[in-house]
């Protein structure tokens, strides 16, 4: 759970070195000279170091072995150390252009592989194999001891073996098929490592490298750097499918609608891509057991082009049908990424309010000249809003891991008048030089002064956190959901290499909210918190390796924020109503049964510890075939209430659903079923009730000791 992927608060920056930009203008593959000066760049501005450490060479060894066995499976202590000893002095040998020692480790890593392999599949094909309900792993790769010797090694690959085929079986699969295709799989494995280049070799070093500077420090190879440009653009040029890699086939999980593989009419979901070939009569190219990343290359490219692709699909009588499809690429808008607004009647005292929901599911920004951001779409659904008649906003960040900064505080500021959103901190000429600046909201115009809700997880980071916590600042919205947001509270700047080489993302400062708060570790809590499976201590920044300490600051909150009359008006929020709304959820939540569901999965879930145990799956799925049968089963057209499923509505059956073979209309309707989506929404109507009662006045004076511009 610790390694859930949260996007930076990011600054882009644009560079060349002289080092780097006196050769070819062609693109560059990735090599061992280019290590160094990249190595240099991270230092130049990175935080907190700004020259390479005995300790910073240590811990970039150790980012680098985690890369290779993340999951502690292949190496054992013997094993560590050797790799240690052979990446020994490996600054000083890069600096000198020698990355022997990256090649030589990655070689004795690639042995251990196929050695445990091997031991793999001389365990699950022997004819004595028996299935073991008790084995157990470790429920988080982090906390996994790492063996000391072959046995511990061999025992620890035998309980995380039968936990892969409980998790095979509870699919429906033959206990036998899945100890095949486990067999496979490790095959797979070994055949990714044996063939990985030096480039991704120097690559993962770099990588390893920047994350032993802090946890959001990265590099992004050139394909890596494509699909961050294709996230904050929310747009790329292709086919208009999302793939997937299973059992050696790239797999079609969904359809982007406007794209062209949608508007041919001839591919479904779950079809399998077996081939690619360029243009009207470029020769076909094998695609089986290809690595995802080199599928998804041949099928992008440029606007109007074409790409041919062989599939193979199986038919309702399990037999395998083959055939061909031409298709033109095109510019894909990837809409359901995108900020969007429903609309919703929720009742409050006999009478109807009408909420809008507007879900943000990332700060996107597309710095060219007429790209499209988050703050642009967020106001133009602001105004759409007013002219609906809506009565109260929900703003969802709960899967929001942040984004473009500058889009943070303008959208920070569409809710109040000009005023500081956040203060970044710099690093100067030094590591003690370090200064701040002040980010505002320049824009006088409210886009909405009226009743705001923002929903938020443990997921909620970086620009999300950024926005709550400035409006938590200033009184502005009620922050619900999970107990806190993620706790990251850095800048991240990207940096563009010359083609071919990717980009760095270095962390250059940390960020504070109005209130003078760092959301470093400890996040922005909520004013009112719901039960959530999110909510457990294995997911936040406190738990990444080398994250920052929090600071706090002098507060910086503008008085120019507030407008305490006319159309624009907005009110702080008093202790009292908060106290009220927080009392209201409160018996809603312990009367919803979807709520109660979610408190019982986190019961099972602390109860179980920190370990998995495969007969857990098992018994976990004789409950879930209980539930669809009796679900199944009617009475005259009428389902059967039964105790096994009283408890469950529609949104608990959405969620055994396999998502990949959901429609669009069917994510949205499972999303919007979400027990915290309507429970925020609920809010919000209470929320619009009491100020509509007249009993608080907009407004509210401002106290001048909380509000100077400082």
């Amino acid at each position: 759970m610790k390694k859930l992927g949260m996007a930076s608060v990011l600054i882009p920056l644009l560079f060349t070195f002289s080092a780097l930009a006196q050769q070819a203008p062609q693109s560059l593959e990735l090599g061992c000279p280019h290590l160094y000066p990249i190595q240099m760049k991270y230092l130049e501005k990175h935080i907190n170091y700004a020259k390479e450490t005995p300790n910073l060479e240590s811990r970039t060894i150790d980012q680098f072995i985690k890369r290779m066995d993340g999951s502690k499976l292949y190496l054992v202590e013997s094993d560590e150390k050797e790799i240690k000893k052979i990446m020994g002095g490996i600054f000083e040998k890069v600096k000198k252009n020698d990355c022997s020692q990256i090649e030589k480790a990655n070689n004795y890593f690639v042995k251990k592989v196929k050695e445990r392999v091997e031991y793999a599949k001389k365990y699950l094909q022997a004819k004595s194999f028996k299935f073991n309900p008790k084995a157990s792993i470790f429920r988080d790769p982090e906390e996994r001891p790492r063996p000391k010797n072959l046995a511990q090694a061999n025992k620890a690959h035998e309980n995380y073996m039968q936990y892969q085929v409980a998790s095979y079986v509870v699919t429906d699969m033959k206990e036998d098929e899945a100890r095949q295709q486990i067999v496979r799989n490790y095959e797979r494995a070994l055949k990714r490592v044996q063939d990985a280049k030096v480039e991704e070799q120097y690559s993962n070093y770099l990588d390893a490298f920047a994350r032993a500077l802090d946890p959001h420090s990265s590099y992004l190879a050139s394909d890596q750097l494509e699909d961050f440009e294709i996230q904050m653009r929310l747009s790329l040029e292709g086919i208009g499918a999302t793939l997937s890699s299973q059992d050696g086939f790239t797999v079609i999980e969904q359809l982007i609608p406007g794209g062209s593989a949608d508007h041919s009419g001839k591919l479904k979901n779950k079809d399998k891509i077996v081939a690619v070939g360029q243009g009207k009569d470029g020769e076909f190219q094998n695609v089986i057991e290809m690595d995802l990343r080199d599928v998804v290359r041949l099928i992008r490219g440029p606007k109007g082009s074409e790409v041919r692709l062989k599939i193979l699909r199986k038919t309702a009588s399990k037999e395998n049908q083959r055939f061909e499809v031409v298709l033109q690429r095109d510019k894909i808008k990837l809409e359901d990424e995108a900020a969007s607004i429903t609309y919703h009647d929720k009742e409050v005292g006999g009478q109807k309010k009408k909420v809008a929901l507007l879900n943000l599911p990332s700060f996107y920004s597309d710095n060219r000249k007429n790209g499209r951001s988050a703050a642009t779409d967020m106001k133009k659904l602001l105004k759409e809003a007013k002219e609906n008649g809506a009565e109260a906003i929900v703003l969802d960040l709960s899967s929001n891991g942040g984004g473009s900064l500058r889009d943070a505080v303008d959208i920070a500021g569409l809710f109040f008048s000009t005023g500081n959103v956040v203060k970044q901190s710099q690093r100067g000429s030094s590591l003690n030089d370090q200064s701040f600046e002040e980010l505002p909201d320049t824009d006088a115009t409210v886009d909405w002064p009226g009743p705001l809700v923002i929903l938020t997880s443990r997921v909620s980071a970086s620009a999300s956190e950024i926005v709550s916590g400035a409006l938590k600042d200033y009184n502005r919205a009620v922050i619900v959901g999970g107990d806190h947001t993620f706790g990251k509270g850095t800048v991240q700047s990207v940096e563009y290499l010359p083609a071919g080489l990717g980009a760095i993302k270095t962390t250059v400062g940390m960020f504070f909210t109005p209130g003078g708060k760092s959301t470093q570790h400890i996040g922005v809590a909520s004013d009112i918190v719901f039960p959530s499976t999110l909510s457990i201590d294995e997911i936040g920044e406190k738990t990444l390796d080398y994250s920052l300490p929090p600071k706090t600051i002098k507060p910086f909150l503008s008085k120019s924020a507030y407008v305490t009359s006319g159309p624009s008006a907005w009110m702080q929020l008093p202790q009292p109503l908060l106290k009220k709304l927080k009392e209201k959820s409160e018996v809603r939540v312990s009367g919803s049964k979807d709520f109660k569901k979610i408190v019982d999965d986190i019961a099972k879930n602390k109860k179980r510890g920190k370990m998995l145990v495969a007969g857990d799956l098992l018994k976990d799925k004789e409950t879930k075939d209980k539930d669809k049968q009796a679900k199944k089963a009617h009475v005259d057209g009428r389902p059967v209430k039964t105790e096994e499923n009283s408890g469950m509505d529609v949104a608990g059956e959405a969620e055994e659903e396999d998502g990949a073979n959901l429609t669009r209309e069917e994510r949205k309707k499972k999303y919007l079923e979400r027990a915290d989506i309507q429970e925020a929404l609920q809010i919000s109507a209470d929320l619009s009730a009491e100020l509509a009662k007249g009993g608080i006045k907009i407004g509210a004076k401002v106290d001048a000791s909380e509000s100077k511009d400082e």
